[in-house]
Parts: structure tokens; C-alpha cells; sequence
């Protein structure tokens, strides 16, 4: 594809997501045993949802390293409101990295201390920016009295992993060591990512549990991009991700991040968070995702992992919602309950670990 219009260079900003046709069912079918449907994908889709996904449904997308760029440029800053503070910082990386942009929202030294977030921003492991999603993250510290941090990580290819694990490492550590000054209670620190800004939340938070050095309270993950094996040595049926993000863009995203293909044998330890063997002593969750989202299978697996594992977990799996649904239709009825949800999950969080 040569050109994007604006439309898919302003999805795609968000995290690496344009709208796109129905991905093809052979190869699904062809490697199970089970018969696949014959399922048109747009009759699943929520009716709430439909009408934003159709006015972004403008012709195929798939991301590549020939977009890349292009898409890259795409990502606006939007402007922090006055209602909260927010200043850039420079904190320092990993031993030989460079050091970490990140943007501190609501900050105050205090005697009362405050829970704090540290978010990581989608873009498909390849793109994306932090300040775009500020005036959001704005209300999110206003709706719960809390501080965010959010992280501009390096971005692969350029930087593939353990990189941007580092730098949002880097970041979560300082957060913790700047308490004081930030106002922070270290009891109440949580993570939080979108897409695959959840997919470096989880790799964070086991790194974080392996490390010893920072503990997190509880981590929120919206559809979490969580394996590298869906949609390369594991197909899908093609009434899932058949819209947003499709498995042609999950398979560049992860090749990008592992330096291998998407799917191999072998992938670097710690990267693929559903390759992680042991969960056990990892904080308390929530996972949502749309119940026609590419990743929608893997993330209710990782789920259920959890629980095995021990660590308290809640699920949200909505129905007819596609990948990054309520970012299209916010205003839809299914993605003001799941904001609505997600809010619930976190002042529980916040409130189960508050210091009398």
C-alpha cells in the first residue's frame, strides 16, 4: 500500500492499527480439525460498535517496515489540560542505554501518599508515543487521586528486545526510588498498557517479580498482545482479527521486537510473556478484550494461567468488541462499561492496598 489516507494515519498512531478486510480462512482451516463457520465477521460486531468501524474501514492495511515510517509520523502529542499537572522528564536507562523520556502526571510531594501507575502506550511494539495519550492519562490520575508515569521506550526494529523491557524498567524503577518526591505510596504501585503497551506491562511485571527490586500491586491490561505464535504457528478462524489488527501486522510486530520470526521455536526469554512458564507470585490482574479481537484466545489462556498459578484475576471478555474498540467508539454503550469496569478493577486495587 503506497498511501494512507488520514484517517488510517490517525488510527494507526493509536497502536499500529488500521482498519482491514476479512483475513482469508485457509490456512485456518486447514490446520484443525474443526469446520469453520461460514461467518460474516461484520455480523459479530456489536452494533454500538459498528458504525465507527465502517467509517474507518477504507481499504486494507497491514503493517509493514514499508509504512513503518509513515506511520510513525503520524503520532500527534495532544495537549495536557490545566486541570493536572504534567512536566517531561529525563530518567536515567539500563547500565550502556540511553536515558528514558518520560512524562509525569500529578505530581506532588505530600505527607498523604498517593497510588501510582506507570503506563506503557501501544503501538504494535513498533510505534506509538507516549505523549499522545496524556490528556487521557490527565483524567485517569483525576478520577482515581493518583500519580502516572508514562514511558516513551524505544521502539523496534531499531531497538529489539530486551530494549524497551529496559527502558520500562528503567522508568518503573525510578518511579519507585522517587516516591518522595512524587508523592507516591510504594504499597500502591501499578501497571498499566493497551494492546501491546499490555503486552510490556506483563513482560514488566514478571521482570519486575524476577528482579525482586520493585513490587507491583496489581497490573491492568487491555487487550494485551501477549503471543507471538497467534496468527503465525497458530492460526486463527477468520471472524477473529479480522478487523484493526490482523495477524499479517502481529506477525511484523513481533518479528520486530524478537529479532525472529513471529512463531519460532526459539524467542529471547523473558520477551513473550504467554511463553513464560512459571506466573506464580506475579500481583493481581485485569485482562479485557473483544470477543472478536485477534487476541482475544490468548489473552483469555494467559488468564486462566493466572488463576492456576494462584494470582488473582479478573476477566472482561466483551462481546462483538474488535481490537482498540472503545479508542474508535468511545461513546459506545459496551465501551463506556468497559471504561467503566476497568475504573472499578483499579480503585479496588488501590483501595485493597491503601496504608491506614
Amino acid at each position: 500500500m503506497s498511501n494512507l489516507s488520514r484517517r488510517e494515519l490517525l488510527v494507526a498512531s493509536g497502536f499500529a492499527a488500521a482498519a482491514s478486510s476479512v483475513v482469508p480462512s485457509t490456512s485456518w482451516a486447514a490446520s484443525t480439525a474443526r469446520t469453520v463457520p461460514n461467518i460474516d465477521p461484520l455480523s459479530l460486531v456489536d452494533p454500538g460498535l459498528l458504525g465507527a468501524l465502517k467509517s474507518f474501514m477504507t481499504g486494507d492495511f497491514v503493517m509493514s517496515a514499508k509504512n513503518l515510517a509513515q506511520v510513525r509520523k503520524s503520532s500527534v502529542p495532544t495537549s495536557p489540560t490545566r486541570a493536572t499537572p504534567c512536566e517531561q522528564r529525563a530518567v536515567p536507562g539500563a547500565k550502556g542505554a540511553p536515558d528514558v523520556r518520560v512524562f509525569v502526571i500529578n505530581a506532588a510531594a505530600s505527607d498523604r501518599k498517593r497510588p501510582a501507575i506507570l503506563h506503557i502506550h501501544g503501538g504494535g511494539f513498533v510505534a506509538g508515543i507516549a505523549a499522545e495519550g496524556i490528556s487521557a492519562l490527565q483524567q485517569v490520575a483525576l478520577d482515581h487521586d493518583c500519580v502516572i508515569v508514562t514511558v516513551d521506550y524505544r521502539l523496534a526494529p531499531e531497538t529489539p528486545f530486551p530494549g524497551s523491557l529496559e527502558d520500562n524498567y528503567a522508568a518503573l524503577k525510578w518511579l519507585y526510588n522517587s516516591a518522595g518526591s512524587l508523592g507516591v505510596d510504594t504499597s500502591r504501585i501499578a501497571v498499566m498498557g493497551l494492546s501491546a503497551g499490555g503486552g510490556h506491562a506483563a513482560m514488566l511485571t514478571i521482570a519486575a517479580r524476577d528482579r525482586g527490586e520493585v513490587p507491583i500491586a496489581f497490573q491492568l491490561l487491555s487487550y494485551p498482545m501477549l503471543d507471538d505464535r497467534t496468527g503465525s504457528s497458530r492460526p486463527v478462524p477468520p471472524y477473529i482479527g479480522a478487523y484493526i489488527w490482523v495477524p499479517a501486522s502481529n506477525r511484523f510486530g513481533w518479528s520486530s521486537l524478537l529479532g525472529v520470526p513471529a512463531g519460532s521455536r526459539i524467542v529471547p526469554a523473558g520477551a513473550v510473556p504467554a511463553r513464560v512458564e512459571n506466573l506464580t507470585g506475579l500481583p493481581p490482574a485485569f485482562i479485557g478484550v473483544g470477543s472478536i479481537d485477534l487476541f482475544v484466545d490468548e489473552d483469555v489462556d494467559y488468564a486462566r494461567r493466572l488463576i492456576d498459578s494462584g494470582v488473582p484475576t479478573e476477566l472482561r471478555v466483551v462481546p462483538g468488541a474488535y481490537h482498540g474498540f472503545d479508542l474508535f467508539a468511545p461513546e459506545a454503550p459496551v465501551s463506556k462499561a468497559y471504561r467503566a469496569t476497568c475504573n472499578a478493577a483499579l480503585a479496588r486495587a488501590f483501595g485493597a492496598n491503601a496504608k491506614s
